[in-house]
């Protein structure tokens, strides 16, 4: 699943609205949407993402072994 749909489907589970979410990361609605559409954020904006929406990021490579990195 792109980036941009898994921010939409969280801000939908926390009940908050794009333009909320724009206004907390310092961006225009429109910058958003744009970014939203592109998938292009830093790992610092996912991780202020997910503190916004009362959420966890995580991001890991699991291997065979269950190993987690």
């Amino acid at each position: 699943m792109e980036a941009g749909k898994k921010i939409e489907l969280a801000l939908a589970y926390s009940g908050l609205k794009k333009a909320e979410l724009a206004r907390e990361l310092g961006m225009s609605p429109q910058n958003l949407q744009k970014r939203l559409q592109t998938g292009k954020f830093t790992f610092s904006e996912f991780e202020r993402i997910a503190e916004i929406t009362g959420s966890e990021f995580r991001v890991n490579f699991v291997f065979p072994d269950g190993t987690e990195v």
